[in-house]
């Protein structure tokens, strides 16, 4: 019998850690809240399976399938699991009593590990038991395509959970990156948020559309991004490497971040601008058809990675 993985939370983001787990040769326990949810994700996560056939990510969709399986409650789904990973709503009242339960119910070795995309894990975990055993496991959507994990311990996090749940994701085929302490927003959306700032501060200024924007990035920036960081970029955008980057260059970052105010916040009239642009791009009755454009893209681009 192949080692368990509960999910608790069975959304877009937990039925894709399903299928990450099941792929790698777990036994996956779904639970969910909502009365009918798991059922409704297993169907969803069927769906998916048949794509990543096709595309060669998985040799099998019957045998990945069987490994996942629907939980009667939150104890059968915890029951045996030597991993539990929780994706529920990012609000900290519901991941509180959520853990709560888990605190009850969970086995004595069980690690665990939040999806939760900017809320640090001691703002829910302090008075429990495990919460020794909890760390923030934070992916990228879809995390069977894309395969980074932050893994943000809170201050009581064991060493050990956080060794373990490295291990773990090194296993099942994830890309762990470790923070040192907690965060808010943690390494992928403090990085996302500057960008999304200056991004929305453009549109503010009329200093170029939402569209040029994107353009920018898919077809400028984001090229070298998808395989390779920050900065090793500026280290081989320069020909005496980072240090000489940051000679020649620093002074126009500084001179740009010095031109922003602090905080600087969505406003309403922005936001409906910016939604004005995208719908005229892309109508919102075409949104789920795009997104299965953007999945069977990263599709290609994983199986081009594993070359």
């Amino acid at each position: 019998m192949s080692e368990k993985v509960a999910i608790v939370g069975t959304g877009l983001v937990g039925s894709g850690w399903a299928i990450v787990f099941a792929r790698a040769g777990f036994q996956v326990s779904l639970f969910d809240s909502v009365e009918g949810a798991a059922s409704k994700a297993r169907e969803l996560i069927a769906e998916r399976l048949v794509d990543l056939v096709e595309y060669g990510l998985i040799d099998d969709k019957a045998s990945c399938l069987a490994r996942i399986e629907v939980a009667g409650d939150l104890a059968a789904a915890l029951k045996d699991a030597v991993y539990v990973q929780e994706s529920a709503f990012e609000r900290v009242d519901v991941k509180r009593a959520l853990f709560s339960k888990i605190d009850k119910i969970i086995g004595k070795d069980t690690l665990v590990g939040s999806s939760s995309s900017g809320i640090p894990s001691s703002a829910f975990t302090e008075h429990f038991a495990c919460r020794d055993r909890i760390l923030i496991a934070h992916p990228v959507n879809p995390p069977y395509l894309v395969p980074v994990v932050e893994l943000v311990p809170a201050p009581w996090t064991a060493p050990e959970t956080v060794r373990g749940v490295r291990a773990l994701m090194d296993r099942v085929g994830q890309k762990p990156v470790e923070m040192t302490r907690e965060i808010e927003g943690f390494i992928v959306n403090r990085l996302q948020g500057v960008l999304l700032m200056e991004a929305w501060k453009l549109v503010a200024d009329g200093l170029a559309s939402v569209e040029d924007i994107d353009r920018t990035i898919a077809d400028g920036l984001g090229l070298r991004w998808g395989f390779m960081g920050p900065f090793e970029t500026i280290d081989l955008n320069a020909s005496g490497g980072v240090a000489d980057y940051a000679q020649r260059l620093g002074p126009l970052y500084q001179s740009i971040a010095a031109s922003r105010p602090l905080h600087e916040v969505w406003d309403g009239e922005l936001i409906a601008e910016v939604e004005r642009q995208r719908r005229a791009v892309l109508p919102a009755d075409k949104l789920a058809e795009r997104t299965a454009w953007r999945d069977r893209r990263l599709m290609k681009l994983a199986k081009e990675r594993q070359l």
